[in-house]
């Protein structure tokens, strides 16, 4: 007689030293954007449509990291559905 799986067989999960190589991941490119953001600390002028900012380069990579995080973390819901 055949078994017959239903699907809901988890994936295996991998680890090293007990941490989810997920976390490992996401912590890598934390602190390669930290590092990124602190070596570009130079003054820049920012154009929006209508007006301009100056603000130093960090300010303006750390707003557009944030936005993509939570484009991302939107999009990612979605996805799940």
């Amino acid at each position: 007689m055949t078994k017959i799986s239903d699907g809901s067989a988890r994936p295996q999960r991998s680890e090293i030293g007990g941490i989810p190589t997920r976390y490992i991941g996401i912590g890598v490119i934390v602190i390669l954007a930290v590092w990124f953001l602190f070596a570009n600390l130079d003054k820049v002028k920012i154009q929006f449509w209508v007006f301009t900012v100056t603000a130093p380069l960090w300010i303006a990579l750390l707003a557009t990291l944030v936005a993509g995080a939570v484009l991302g973390w939107l999009l990612k819901g979605r996805r799940g559905r």
